[in-house]
This record gives C-alpha cells, sequence and structure tokens, in this order.
C-alpha cells in the first residue's frame, strides 16, 4: 500500500470509471485486488508529468510483461 496516493479496489476503480470524463477527473491511485497491489493509475495533469510516466514504462515493460498484440490474439 503507498503511503503517497489513495488506495482503491479493482471493484471500486470500476464503479469510477463509467465513462472517459469520470476517468480524466479521477487522481492517480493505487489499485489493489483481493488486498494485492495490482496495478497503478496514473493520470498526468501535465505533458512534464506524461512524458515521465511514459520514461517509467519502458523501464517497467523492459523486465517483463506481455505485449497487447500477444493478448489481443488469445
Amino acid at each position: 500500500m503507498s503511503e503517497f496516493i489513495p488506495t482503491i479496489t479493482l471493484t471500486e476503480f470500476r464503479k469510477l470509471i463509467q465513462n472517459v470524463d469520470e476517468l480524466k477527473q479521477i487522481k492517480s491511485c493505487e489499485i489493489t485486488y483481493d488486498g494485492e497491489y495490482l496495478f497503478t493509475f496514473v493520470n498526468p495533469q501535465t505533458d512534464y508529468i506524461k512524458i515521465q510516466a511514459e520514461y517509467l514504462c519502458q523501464m517497467g515493460n523492459a523486465i517483463g510483461g506481455k505485449e497487447l498484440r500477444e493478448l489481443a490474439s488469445v
């Protein structure tokens, strides 16, 4: 659990995002599922934050995970 940003469950997060406009209004938060960390939702409010998030995502993607095209073919 993060001490810097709010933590909510995946169920709560899904309830908050009924449409794109609502999604744009949500502050960044940590998402959990069954009490375990799942992911961090980052809603960058500036171009600088967006670019920094992209850099961090590149590092995370270099470590592991599946490509989106792999998942789309399943």
